[in-house]
């Protein structure tokens, strides 16, 4: 069951609350977050970090400073 488990099967179900998807452009796993972005519905949003693999995105300047402001401007204009 684990291993057939897609977290992504119901995501339709998340709207209409704001779906920030945030990628490395050199992310293997780049295809989960397209698909992702293309069965979610509005409103969404999908930001690529040019240069970053998915790991980057976690510990490496300046892909982390590009990502916590990405979050901040997203959830600022989506949640307050």
């Amino acid at each position: 069951r684990l291993a057939a488990f897609n977290a992504f099967d119901l995501i339709e179900t998340i709207s209409p609350r704001p779906i920030l998807l945030i990628v490395g452009s050199e992310a293997d796993t780049i295809y989960f977050s397209d698909s992702a972005y293309e069965k979610a519905l509005e409103p969404k949003e999908m930001y690529r970090v040019a240069g970053a693999t998915h790991v980057d995105l976690y510990d490496k300047s300046p892909f982390v400073e590009e990502v916590t402001g990405k979050l901040t401007e997203f959830f600022t204009r989506n949640l307050i």
